[in-house]
């Protein structure tokens, strides 16, 4: 594909270097995301161990109602500290795949730098399991992890929900929840490219039929995945899609980052401007020449630099270290 006028030199020069692989989910049936996950998995299972002093653990704990357990990682600094920040963490991967494991090496990243306890949820994925089984299941974790501050070892009222593309989106749709539930009360949201809006009518929507990573037929792909034939509907809930949310007042302050030359670009922008318009205190970075998950991709450039600098000072600020 040829790239964007826009994309940033160092990001251009990268992908020229070690071209991505292509996923063309625009050809791809719901049938053969078996497969696709299959891969993920193998490929996770094969990467080298991380060298680490963080204690990890695998838990099942309560599900939604009616609903299997939910696997949550725990990941901890070495000790028996108390009263640690805690970050519970929600991954990407569109709403069709992906795991804990694959933020592995950032959220370990998150403990050694930070000092935090964070626990990162294995939700249910769509289409096998449709809204609301995800966010459900994001809920259900999250309502554990602040029962169990005790056990955990950290301080209920410096807890941070967080997540990235997908698992940004459903960290939004998760903290609706908590306030419009009554709790558990969270201390600041962290949305790192987050996908809230299953209309695709932005401009930037439309404007990256192609891009490096997940253009538009992706998007309305893994929308399609959650929502059904309701994708784009009138009545799709704000749990599902928080853009659709008409009330934003009392969440916690909120971090949203996103690059130029992706999908989320104007519905994120859009979400980080009426979340302060509702009196939310909001930090936004939209980053030059970015392209979805260019930080993960390319982590050696200094646009990828800027933008995990610019999360960890937010995190410090919103844990008051």
């Amino acid at each position: 594909m040829a790239f964007h006028s826009n994309l940033d030199p160092e990001l251009r020069a990268a992908l020229e270097a070690s071209p991505l692989p292509s996923f063309d989910l625009s050809a791809l049936t719901f049938e053969e995301l078996a497969g696709h996950r299959a891969q993920v998995s193998a490929f996770l299972a094969a990467a080298p161990a991380n060298e680490t002093g963080v204690v990890i653990e695998d838990r099942q704990v309560p599900g939604p109602d009616g609903a299997p357990d939910v696997r949550v990682r725990i990941y901890r600094p070495a000790g028996d500290d108390e009263g640690r920040p805690a970050l519970y963490w929600i991954h990407g991967g569109g709403m069709i795949v992906g795991s804990p494991e694959m933020d592995d090496q950032m959220v370990i990243g998150y403990v050694e730098e930070l000092g935090v306890v964070v626990v990162s949820v294995d939700y249910r994925l769509a289409p096998d399991h449709p809204h609301p089984a995800p966010v459900e299941d994001c809920y259900a974790g999250l309502v554990w992890t602040a029962k169990s501050a005790d056990e955990l070892g950290i301080d209920p009222a410096r807890l941070v929900v967080g997540g990235a593309s997908a698992g940004g989106g459903l960290a939004a749709a998760t903290v609706l929840l908590a306030r419009d539930r009554g709790g558990p009360d969270i201390a600041f949201q962290l949305l790192v490219c987050p996908m809230l809006d299953d209309r695709n009518i932005t401009p930037s929507s439309h404007e990256f039929a192609e891009a490096v990573v997940w253009d538009r037929a992706a998007n309305l792909f893994g929308w399609t995945a959650l929502l059904g034939d309701r994708v784009g509907a009138d009545d799709v809930p704000p749990y599902a899609a928080p853009a659709r949310a008409s009330d934003l007042a009392g969440l916690p302050p909120a971090f949203i980052d996103v690059g130029e030359l992706e999908v989320f670009r104007d519905e994120d922008v859009d979400y980080a401007l009426r979340l302060s318009q509702a009196g939310v205190s909001t930090e936004l970075h939209l980053y030059p020449g970015a392209f979805h998950g260019f930080d993960g991709m390319v982590p050696g450039a200094e646009l990828s630099k800027r933008a995990r600098t610019a999360r960890l000072a937010a995190l410090r600020r919103a844990y008051r270290l």
